[in-house]
């Protein structure tokens, strides 16, 4: 058993690293649009193009990890060489320098991609790092609750915090207070990421890596399940981008609730961390895949719900808008719990054990579905006639509920689908690592 403290510990660096990722996913776009002055067209390109280098640099990084050999084991080490890089570069991707048009774009390009890049460094190993810490598949869902009830509580921390400290820091300048605003988090995300560093243990030991990088990836691309979760991960997150990424829209130009929007956010929020707590609860009376299905659906259905709330109908609105972040999100831990059971579900089938790029590749196919989310959402900003922080025609408001409510419900819906093909449950899951330990004896 894992003790509470070492999952706290665990779970404190993603509370970390959701300083970055939320606000990249709440508030970059926005941030972009309306505050540095780039078109929407252009935002949304850049969130695609820059994904062109994950291609490269995250099966890297996990061919790497899956080689690090250090006293702090493989994973842990890259939370303390990589915490203040990855902060000072966060900060970096929300300052405005007082370029031209053109200078803007290229300066937003560079430093997303920096940002994107220290990401991969640190979040591949911090996410490998949870597949390690255990080898039980009911204490790997608990880890991961853990997890993702401290990552949300970072997402917290974003929603109820950034705009007021904005205005607070800014004092009516607004690109300087999100600039000191992400400072500010930034700074906490680094202790927290060396407090992981510190309570946390490897304890999976893989045998040592005398593959080749081609092996590795010849035997990732044999693992099927890793292959049905890298799809899952894709399409969900394309969903969730455009929820969070469109809640401020949603509710300035939709609900006309400018003042609302930092309420409603966290309590959708608030949502996330509830669905996350709940979710080990869940699994011990049904069959993780089942529930995990059941939970997709469900938000989907929510999701169409809410395409009939009317503006006027305020309370509704934010009672369907936490629901739906409930059910979402308790399959957010059950996901990443499924990840580790590829990993040794790859090396029964292959005898190769390459955690880290097992991670790395479906943490590729997470910020795929970030990037094409982003940019679907800039591109159906722009085709619907979105004119930044001024009156929106009818078209534009329709387009922002329309791309808010369907079009993430048909992502959804097609990940339940596609986890209907997942095979790994707990009983086989344990049969795997009985015949990897006969196999090593």
């Amino acid at each position: 058993m894992v003790s509470v403290k070492e999952k706290i510990a665990y779970g404190l660096g993603d509370t970390a690293s959701n300083i970055v990722f939320q606000s990249v996913m709440l508030f970059l776009s926005f941030f972009y649009t309306d505050i540095f002055g780039i078109s929407p067209a252009i935002v949304g390109t850049l969130f695609l193009v820059v994904r062109i280098f994950d291609a490269v640099t995250d099966p890297l990084m996990g061919a790497m990890t899956d080689r690090t050999q250090t006293k702090y084991g493989k994973f842990r080490p890259y939370l303390l060489w990589l915490a203040l890089p990855f902060g000072v570069i966060s900060v970096l991707a929300f300052t405005t320098p007082d370029f031209s048009e053109q200078g803007k774009v290229i300066y937003a390009f560079v430093t997303y991609a920096l940002l994107m890049i220290a990401y991969t460094a640190i979040n591949i190993p911090y996410s490998a790092l949870g597949g390690v810490i255990t080898g039980d598949p009911k204490e790997r869902v608990s880890v991961q609750s853990y997890r993702f009830v401290f990552g949300m509580l970072g997402g917290l921390i974003v929603t109820a915090c950034t705009l007021p400290l904005v205005d607070w820091f800014g004092a009516g300048d607004k690109a300087k207070g999100y600039q000191l605003t992400i400072a500010a988090m930034s700074a906490v995300g680094v202790l927290m990421f060396l407090v992981c560093f510190a309570g946390t243990k490897e304890r999976v030991i893989a045998p040592k890596q005398d593959s080749t990088f081609k092996q590795d990836m010849a035997s990732l691309w044999q693992n099927d399940q890793w292959r049905i979760l890298s799809g899952v991960a894709f399409f969900v997150l394309i969903g969730m981008v455009m929820r969070n990424t469109l809640a401020i829209y949603y509710v300035k130009y939709f609900l006309l609730r400018e003042d609302l929007i930092t309420a409603f956010i966290t309590l959708g929020m608030i949502g996330n961390i509830i669905g996350c707590a709940v979710a080990p609860s869940v699994v011990k009376r049904f069959c993780k895949i089942k529930v995990y299905i059941g939970v997709l659906f469900i938000a989907a259905l929510i999701c169409v719900a809410s395409y009939w709330v009317q503006p006027e109908q305020l309370v509704l609105a934010f009672v369907v808008y936490f629901i739906g972040n409930v059910f979402l999100q308790m399959g957010t831990p059950l996901l990443w719990a499924k990840i580790a059971d590829t990993v040794d579900y790859g090396q029964f089938k292959t005898g190769i054990r390459i955690t880290g790029m097992t991670y790395s590749s479906v943490v590729f196919f997470i910020k795929l579905g970030l990037a094409l989310g982003g940019a679907i959402v800039g591109w159906l900003l722009a085709y619907y006639g979105y004119q930044a922080d001024t009156t929106q025609s009818p078209d534009a408001v329709h387009g922002i509920l329309l791309s808010f409510t369907i079009f993430p419900a048909v992502a959804f819906i097609i990940v339940s689908w596609v986890m209907s093909r997942y095979t790994l449950n707990d009983n086989k899951v344990t049969e795997i690592q009985q015949a990897i330990v006969k196999e090593a004896v």
